[in-house]
């Protein structure tokens, strides 16, 4: 007996509308997460925040993508953070 099944579901790339509503939605659930001063995301759950935003993100963007959003998201808070820290001991370092 052959373990693959002949089938194959077609996955259609998202269209330019898609990606839209994507990102539409991402930075709506972003701007709350702003909001609320969360940068991971999930972590607003806790303070019952953020709930209908995150459900449209969800339902509008691929897992893959929400996953590479979320991390892209902690990786540029940490990297402001880090050049905010460097150009503070750059004018310390000139005085």
């Amino acid at each position: 007996m052959w373990p693959f099944s002949s089938k194959k579901e077609e996955v259609s790339a998202p269209t330019r509308q898609d990606r839209q509503k994507c990102w539409e939605a991402r930075d709506a659930y972003f701007a709350c997460l702003d909001g609320i001063g969360v940068v991971k995301a999930g972590e607003e759950k806790s303070k019952g925040a953020c709930t209908l935003e995150a459900k449209n993100y969800e339902e509008n963007c691929a897992k893959s993508w929400i996953e590479y959003f979320n991390q892209r998201r902690v990786i540029a808070d940490a990297q402001k953070n880090r050049l905010a820290q460097t150009r503070t001991q750059a004018e310390d370092a000139k005085k």
